[in-house]
């Protein structure tokens, strides 16, 4: 029997990533509800750099593929990377065992469009439901490993916020 030896945490690289802090015209921010999870759990869109892609046009691709729409007008970018770690239990599966969590690169954006406009029947989706909550809701709805980031992000973002 072959047994595979994990690969410590510390030796892999972090996935660059875009997160986007998409606003209603009320301050309200953009939460969808995974489609790939058991529990409930709500993030705001996200994810992965592609090779030669810079974080502004990832920002665009991946709001397109998750929310089905390009309708944001970039209000502010944090000017740090932000980093998480994957739970011990994740490391080796999720981000395609290759990652040991993501260092993220977070935008603001003004949601130019109606709500009509987001459609999540993408060619991959990733929420099977979305909705507007107050940026103090966020924390609760999200998976507890993503916490820290989160409150970093509505932080940074505040005065655009509703609370």
């Amino acid at each position: 029997m072959i047994t595979k030896t994990p690969v410590p945490a510390d030796s892999l690289p972090y996935r660059p990533c875009v997160g986007i802090m998409l606003l209603s015209a009320e301050g309200r921010v953009f939460v969808g509800k995974r489609i790939d999870q058991t529990l409930e759990a709500w993030q705001m869109p996200q994810g992965g750099i592609d090779p030669g892609e810079s974080p502004n046009d990832a920002l665009i691709r991946e709001m397109d593929e998750e929310i089905g729409t390009r309708k944001g007008v970039i209000l502010r970018e944090n000017p740090e990377w932000l980093n998480y770690d994957l739970p011990p239990h994740l490391i080796g599966s999720a981000l395609q065992g290759r990652y040991r969590g993501q260092t993220q690169k977070w935008f603001a954006l003004r949601f130019a469009g109606n709500d009509s406009d987001i459609n999540l029947k993408t060619a991959h989706p990733e929420f099977n439901e979305w909705k507007w909550v107050n940026a103090s809701e966020l924390p609760a709805l999200i998976v507890p490993f993503k916490r820290e980031i989160y409150a970093r992000v509505i932080a940074a973002f505040a005065d655009l916020t509703t609370r």
